[in-house]
């Protein structure tokens, strides 16, 4: 079974993040190619970089980056849910990727992102960040707007037809997962 982690990308209060990835997790906990579990970052106490050595190196001093470690190496994929902030990702996504090296190669990932005009340069940011860590990021992909999907822009109110880019986007995400597990084994 293909296991699928959906990060939610912001820590911000009032976030709309949380609503955006339940969404998407009970959706997918609609299939039976895959498991999927949300990945809260507020859940990780992830400070500013403190690693002395690059992630690369796989050698963590703190206890925090070993428990992120461990909890993004057992994932075959990912859907990372962002908002866009100033045309990119938020710090807190970008600090929490950058953590880890190995754990994130080879694997997949897909993206949810949402803002004013979809969040489509937070998650064309995140497909360069990721090219560098050797994940493969697949074409179909969400972007939802504050004007459509979201009522006075805080309450997650989906048009209808974002139901079936969730659909495409997870159908590809799950394949290239499985594609990709024997590089990983």
């Amino acid at each position: 079974m293909i296991d699928i982690g959906i990060v939610i990308g912001s820590t911000r209060p009032g976030r709309n993040g949380e609503n955006v990835a339940r969404w998407v997790h009970d959706l997918g906990a609609k299939r039976d190619d895959a498991r999927f579990e949300l990945i809260d970052l507020q859940e990780h106490a992830l400070p500013h970089l403190d690693e002395p050595l690059a992630a690369a190196s796989g050698s963590y001093d703190h206890p925090h980056t070993r428990e992120w470690s461990e909890r993004i190496a057992r994932f075959d994929g990912f859907v990372f849910v962002t908002p866009e902030y100033n045309r990119s990702t938020s710090g807190v996504l970008k600090n929490a990727i950058d953590f880890l090296y190995a754990e994130w190669a080879d694997k997949a990932a897909a993206f949810v992102s949402y803002g004013v005009d979809g969040g489509v340069r937070a998650a064309e940011h995140l497909r360069q960040v990721l090219g560098q860590l050797r994940v493969a990021t697949v074409q179909a992909g969400v972007a939802l707007s504050l004007h459509n999907d979201f009522e006075n822009f805080a309450d997650f109110r989906p048009a209808a037809h974002q139901e079936d880019r969730v659909t495409a986007m997870l159908d590809q995400l799950v394949s290239w997962s499985r594609a990709l597990r024997p590089l990983r084994v």
